[in-house]
């Protein structure tokens, strides 16, 4: 009898056991799924901008960028980013092809910081843990907020208004990343940002006693460009790109 009921309690604990083991192995399978690859890393290049001032090139960088950058890698073909970029920016209407300004001949001396948030998209698979050295070209789109200072110029002097405004816009990049060294990436990029203001040169001051000041063609936004290197370090558990 003693015996029998010694049984049964072993076989119940074993029962307990089986489905604890079934749990954890169910919870660790699930934490592994959905585990993903991290990246930080900074940013280091040149900016240029496209408005009314200087030069109409879209890729001309000519004044230092610097940023911090983020990124989720959710599959092998996809990434979420955020990043945070400080950048000069400069234009000189000597430096344009178009007679008008060099005649005008301003000089636009300014600065802006962005803030974007967007999605990675690569041309082929991009697996960091395939053990081999891989690349890959790649687009990037978002959304941006940037911050720049107010100005506007009298007599072709750029006169600072004292304060800063924000806009948003619309980051369009391609670029080509590699994996280097064990965990570092690194990638080469070229991006353009169209924004939602025409002001980041001064030609449209939206306060009302310098509308005066106004320039140029106040019916087209400003862009501003983005060039350069990218350097990320790699962390975080290997995933396993699979679907529930």
């Amino acid at each position: 009898m003693q015996q029998s009921i010694l049984i049964y309690y072993i076989c119940k604990l074993l029962n307990i056991y089986e489905i604890f083991n079934h749990i954890g192995i169910k919870l660790l399978s699930t934490q592994i799924n959905h585990a993903q690859i991290n990246e930080i890393g900074v940013s280091v290049g040149g900016s240029n901008l496209i408005g009314d001032v200087g030069e109409t090139n879209f890729i001309a960088p000519n004044s230092p960028a610097i940023g911090l950058l983020y990124k989720w890698n959710r599959s092998t073909r996809h990434s979420y980013r955020i990043s945070l970029i400080y950048a000069d920016l400069k234009a000189e209407d000597s430096d344009s092809k178009d007679p008008r300004r060099i005649q005008r001949d301003y000089s636009l001396d300014s600065n802006l910081l962005e803030i974007a948030v967007g999605m990675e998209l690569t041309f082929v698979d991009f697996n960091l843990h395939s053990g081999e050295t891989i690349g890959t070209p790649y687009l990037y789109s978002g959304i941006t907020a940037t911050q720049f200072s107010n100005n506007h110029f009298e007599n072709g002097l750029q006169i600072p208004e004292g304060g800063k405004d924000w806009t948003v816009g619309i980051p369009m990049a391609i670029g080509y990343k590699t994996n280097i060294l064990g965990n570092f990436i690194l990638g080469f990029e070229v991006g353009s940002r169209y924004t939602f203001t025409d002001n980041i040169d001064g030609n449209f001051p939206e306060s009302s006693e310098n509308q005066q000041y106004q320039f140029g063609n106040i019916n087209n936004n400003d862009w501003y460009t983005f060039t350069g290197i990218t350097l990320t370090y790699t962390f975080g558990i290997k995933p396993c790109y699979c679907y529930d």
